[in-house]
């Protein structure tokens, strides 16, 4: 049995759990959300002790390098002293909370110190008690604030709080970024394709952003699914962005409804799309429908080099 020394206190861990499963068992606040290793809202940092590869995946090289990493992912067999990840955080303060359908808040925040990011990429939200989510970044860096759409799930605690408790004014942290789901210059004529489903739609909403702003020539069509009408936020804003760039298209899909184009987001893409070598994809949302999306794209025709995901994965617990 390992034990783990944080804060000053120490943590027995039972064979085969978790430093982080260890840590919240002994009732220490660890922002926490997917539990799978994706989110890296639980990361924290190691003084001593040997850290296991697939506790360190996905981290930025100079995180890893310092002796973060993701606490849900280490099963640690020998005594280790370990530290929290609080260095990372930033300050934000809440500009706007708008309701853009009736489950789908947006919320704006302004970072108080420098926070450095790409539109796509996602941040780990902490409220003042520790409750943390990952949410995708729609704003572009220029524009001072951070854009976030949030899902109201239910029985979710920090959506739920965010929906009917925040006020603006109010205070959170933000830690990250992590992904690499945003747009990179070098090849602008390739044609893109975005497609997600739910707030699957605000990473992609700021990789539109950052191709336009970086001059990309090549044709963009973003297809944003829903199972009904009412799934489809932001309709007018991207049908004006659509009118306003020439190279923009935007394709509603749902499951059911009249407004928009009706069937299963990676068929209606299938038969727009049957050929897609030479082109770059970008999808979003849903894990089940991501995976289908990739599926579909690389069949196609286009290689996995050059197609970028971010499945939305649930957190255990709301």
């Amino acid at each position: 049995m390992a034990s783990i020394e944080f804060e000053g206190k120490r943590f027995a861990s039972f064979d085969a759990e978790t430093v982080l499963d260890t840590l919240l068992r002994g009732g220490a606040a660890i922002p926490n959300a997917c539990r799978a290793g994706a989110c890296q809202a639980c990361l924290l940092r190691a003084s001593t002790g040997s850290v296991p590869a697939e506790a360190r995946l996905g981290l930025h090289p100079a995180l890893a390098g310092q002796g973060y990493f993701l606490s849900c992912q280490w099963k640690p067999q020998e005594d280790i002293v370990i530290a929290s990840a609080g260095a990372l955080d930033r300050e934000a303060s809440i500009l706007t909370l708008q309701k853009l359908s009736p489950t789908v808040l947006r919320v704006r925040l302004r970072v108080e110190s420098e926070f450095s990011f790409r539109a796509g990429q996602y941040l780990t939200l902490i409220r003042h008690d520790g409750l943390a989510r990952p949410y995708s970044i729609a704003s572009l860096p220029e524009s001072g604030m951070l854009e976030l759409h949030v899902r109201r799930i239910p029985e979710g605690r920090l959506s739920g709080w965010l929906f009917d408790e925040a006020s603006e004014g109010g205070r959170v942290r933000v830690r990250g970024p992590a992904g690499n789901c945003f747009y990179l210059p070098g090849n602008p004529d390739q044609p893109l394709l975005l497609a997600g489903t739910g707030t699957g739609l605000a990473p992609l909403y700021g990789i539109v952003q950052d191709a336009l702003r970086q001059g990309h020539r090549g044709g963009i069509v973003l297809y944003h699914g829903a199972l009904n009408d009412e799934g489809l936020y932001m309709r007018e804003e991207l049908q004006a962005l659509a009118a306003a760039e020439g190279s923009f298209r935007y394709e509603p899909v749902v499951l059911e409804g009249s407004a928009a184009r009706t069937g299963r987001l990676e068929q209606v893409i299938a038969a727009d799309h049957p050929k897609l070598a030479g082109w770059r994809a970008f999808l979003c949302g849903d894990p089940a429908i991501v995976a289908a999306l990739k599926k579909k794209v690389f069949l196609s025709g286009m290689p996995l080099r050059e197609i970028y995901s971010d499945p939305f994965l649930p957190a255990p617990c709301n």
